[in-house]
């Protein structure tokens, strides 16, 4: 009998009781003075919608009819084009931006229009791409989209568990954990283009938490197969694994820095966070005081001095936690009436995608780390979401 580590256990299926019965929902803030007033519109229902809700995700905007500062408007320009106009009283600004879609085009214009507008240097996120786990059929299978859900392609359909899906580099292939054949946790890798799946480790005992270093090059990932949980990297074709840590605690989660110089990862007891160099070597705790629970790290790329977690708040509530690794200090950043779970940063260093879940249901929500604005991108309707992680180009 294989035996599954306790944190791997806790991570993958924590029963989250919520500390309220409301639905998921979009969690308002006071911001004045930090929200910019702008009008947003497209010549089409279809890109009108998607427009509204994209910059409705976005903290530093605050959607108006009149009284605006910028007044953004979209039009199509082409099967695969979109315009985008900016109007600040007499100033003018216009672009037409391409896309693989005109869904596509629409959200890089919306991120063009970020960059032109903010006042802050913020890049936009808009056109990102997710791949997270759904419930839709009744089992946890992998799922593909654009970040507002739509382009949603299936990519498992094995009726098996899967956990943890993670994007390479590039955005051409996913490596997951999943029960699939075995019965047992390994990890797989799957070629997006092809759908052609390979198995990239599975040795005996637990294969888990698999994620690509930034230059696609690495795999860091946890095995058990010399007893204890351990973080192990190898190649990018799951050869050369050599072992990087070697005591006896409950380690979970491996996530690169973004230079690939360095791994956070979590371990008991506690747990809490820890970092060392990817090559191995001495290890530094760096979460202290914020809560006895500490886990699901992410490393902003969009700013390196912040890494993304979740943390239980009080005796049943999680919520989203970032560490200032300047200032060596954490701040709870989500204060919704339902747990927040599994950040994933988004590209400029400011928003991130999180898992939002009830004792009922769970749905991708957009988190604002500056303002604690939330706002669900899942649809209700699509069913449990959740464990996202984000690519951007």
């Amino acid at each position: 009998m294989r035996n599954l580590p306790l944190l791997f256990t806790l991570l993958a299926s924590m029963a989250v009781t919520a500390s309220a019965q409301r639905d998921i929902g979009s969690v308002e803030v006071v911001a004045e003075g930090r929200t910019l007033p702008v009008r947003v519109s497209a010549d089409s229902p279809a890109l009108n919608n998607l427009a509204l809700q994209a910059f409705g995700s976005h903290g530093r905007y605050h959607l108006v009819a009149e009284g605006y500062q910028y007044d953004i408007r979209f039009s199509a320009a082409g099967p695969a084009q979109v315009k985008v106009d900016i109007a600040k009283g007499e100033q003018t600004w216009s672009e037409v931006v391409p896309g693989t879609s005109q869904r596509n085009a629409l959200l890089r214009a919306a991120d063009a229009a970020v960059v032109q507008t903010n006042g802050l240097g913020l890049r936009g996120y808009f056109a990102s791409k997710l791949v997270f786990i759904g419930e839709r059929t009744g089992h946890k299978e992998v799922y593909t989209s654009d970040l507002f859900l739509g382009d949603v392609r299936q990519i498992t359909r094995d009726g098996a568990i899967a956990l943890k899906p993670r994007w390479s580099p590039d955005g051409e292939k996913i490596v997951y954990t999943s029960y699939y054949h075995s019965g047992f946790p390994d990890i797989f890798l799957m070629d997006l283009a092809s759908y052609q799946r390979s198995t990239f480790e599975s040795f005996r005992g637990t294969n888990d938490g698999a994620r690509f270093s930034p230059d696609g090059r690495r795999v860091a990932m946890v095995l058990t197969g010399e007893g204890t949980s351990e973080i192990y990297v190898s190649d990018a074709e799951g050869r050369e694994v050599a072992r990087k840590t070697r005591f006896e605690s409950d380690k979970a989660s491996p996530c690169w820095s973004p230079d690939g110089r360095r791994i956070v990862f979590v371990s008991s007891p506690g747990p809490q966070l820890y970092m060392m160099s990817a090559g191995g070597g001495p290890l530094e705790r760096i979460t202290h005081g914020i809560s006895s629970y500490c886990a699901e790290p992410d490393w902003s790329r969009g700013n390196p001095d912040r890494i993304a977690f979740t943390v239980r708040v009080g005796h049943d509530n999680y919520q989203i936690a970032v560490l200032s690794l300047s200032q060596g200090e954490s701040k709870v950043v989500s204060h919704a009436p339902f747990d927040g779970l599994e950040p994933s940063w988004l590209p400029d260093g400011r928003h991130l995608v999180y898992t939002a879940r009830t004792a009922y249901t769970s749905r991708l929500c957009i988190l604002d780390t500056e303002t604690g604005k939330s706002v669900p991108i899942s649809p209700a309707s699509f069913g449990p979401t959740l464990q996202a992680d984000v690519w951007s180009p």
